[in-house]
């Protein structure tokens, strides 16, 4: 007994020092564009690493959503690459990044964002659940579909583009990041 309150208080102290608790450290820490992400920090101080989501990162700060992404959470967040931006149409990111778009913006990037921490793991069971196909609800309000193709992942958006998850299960303190190789993007 004396052990274990003497566990429990080593470890809230190591907490209040850090921030982070020792479970949270458990997870792994995945490297993605060049940089560790590491599971006791936030999404966003994890994506302002990664060489390869700059252009992700300008438009979160365009959009005014560096501040939410830093919030508690927990978010599910499809995170497109720059190469995954580079796939649209020529013009697009300047056109959505001009403050006049912030609006658009604001719900293009939303639109990648679930609420609540969806590892593949619970992707893959709602999928099960689902009969090959899960629905997922936005932030912004749309649906995203989740399927498997072979062992790979894949989210499509409600205009019928798809998208890959490249690296599953970015922990993060307020949440978890699966990167795709393509911007999925709302209705309308």
């Amino acid at each position: 007994m004396k052990i274990t309150k003497i566990l429990s208080a080593s470890i809230l102290a190591i907490t209040m020092m850090t921030g982070t608790s020792v479970l949270a450290q458990k997870e792994k820490t995945v490297t993605v564009g060049g940089a560790p992400m590491y599971p006791s920090k936030n999404i966003v101080e994890n994506a302002v690493n990664s060489k390869d989501h700059t252009t992700l990162v300008a438009a979160a700060k365009a959009a005014g959503l560096v501040e939410t992404l830093q919030g508690k959470g927990p978010f599910t967040v499809f995170a497109p690459t720059n190469a995954a931006f580079d796939k649209l149409p020529k013009g697009t990111v300047e056109t959505l990044l001009k403050p006049e778009n912030k609006a658009m913006l604001q719900s293009v990037l939303t639109y990648h964002v679930v609420a609540g921490k969806m590892n593949a793991s619970d992707i893959a069971k709602a999928i099960k659940s689902g009969n090959g196909k899960a629905t997922l609800t936005t932030v912004q309000g749309g649906k995203l579909t989740a399927w498997m193709e072979g062992k790979d992942l894949y989210i499509s958006d409600e205009n019928g583009g798809k998208a890959k998850v490249t690296i599953a299960d970015v922990n993060q303190s307020n949440g978890v990041i699966h990167v795709i190789d393509a911007v999925v993007t709302p209705k309308g």
